[in-house]
């Protein structure tokens, strides 16, 4: 099964980690962007791993990495796309679960912008459920196959700046629908005034929803 490649931050604890949080960036970025979030959550879940992922493909651009290319955005053909790209995320997690030695339940999940629409598309189709899905300024790829195709009811955070010009608020208020529908607990906060990117407040959102995950 096709893999990724990640940087590591943790556990804060210094302790053999108990748990893995993965981190999924956006489009035309790489693990870097994500990976300085880890010393802010480690107070939530101390024992954790973080693992920021390079997505699996150079961006269109020859900068960054993409899950998949926005040069088509047809509905059609960014779910073809997010089929593949999740691939990689599910074996990089269940390897990632093997080489530390941890229990298959015993992850998190969180994706920003595009990293977001993958882990949610991912998170909600994996045997055994994550124990959160945090989705920051995201969208739910394919909402009309998740009734047939989900897997777990794993619990969602889905956190998005009203002023977003990037990936439209709206995306989200769709997304919440659709999993509420779907039977998922859902926890949605739409933040005044921020626009595409991760504020304070999504950051003590995101440390609560892992501590109540792992919890």
């Amino acid at each position: 099964m096709p893999t990724l490649d990640a940087i590591h931050w943790g556990p804060a604890s210094k302790a053999k980690p108990k748990q893995l949080v993965v981190l999924s960036h956006g489009l035309g970025a790489d693990a870097y962007d994500l990976i300085d979030i880890a010393p802010a959550w480690a107070h939530a879940c101390p024992d954790a791993l973080f693992a920021s992922v390079h997505a699996p493909f150079q961006h269109d651009s020859g900068f960054g990495r993409q899950w998949w290319s926005v040069a088509d955005r047809s509905p059609a053909v960014v779910e073809a796309s997010a089929r593949v790209a999740a691939t990689y995320l599910h074996g990089f997690i269940d390897a990632e679960l093997a080489r530390l030695g941890l229990p298959p339940e015993a992850y998190a999940m969180m994706g920003f912008s595009q990293g977001a629409m993958i882990s949610l598309f991912t998170g909600l189709r994996r045997t055994v459920a994550p124990r959160a899905i945090l989705a920051f300024s995201g969208a739910l790829i394919a909402p009309e196959a998740l009734g047939a195709e989900i897997t777990n009811h794993a619990p969602v955070l889905l956190v998005h700046g009203e002023a977003d010009e990037a990936v439209p608020v709206t995306r989200s208020h769709e997304a919440e629908a659709a999993l509420k529908a779907a039977g998922v607990p859902v926890e949605a906060h739409y933040i005044p005034r921020l626009g595409h990117g991760i504020d304070d407040t999504g950051i003590s959102l995101g440390a609560l929803a892992l501590q109540r995950g792992f919890a």
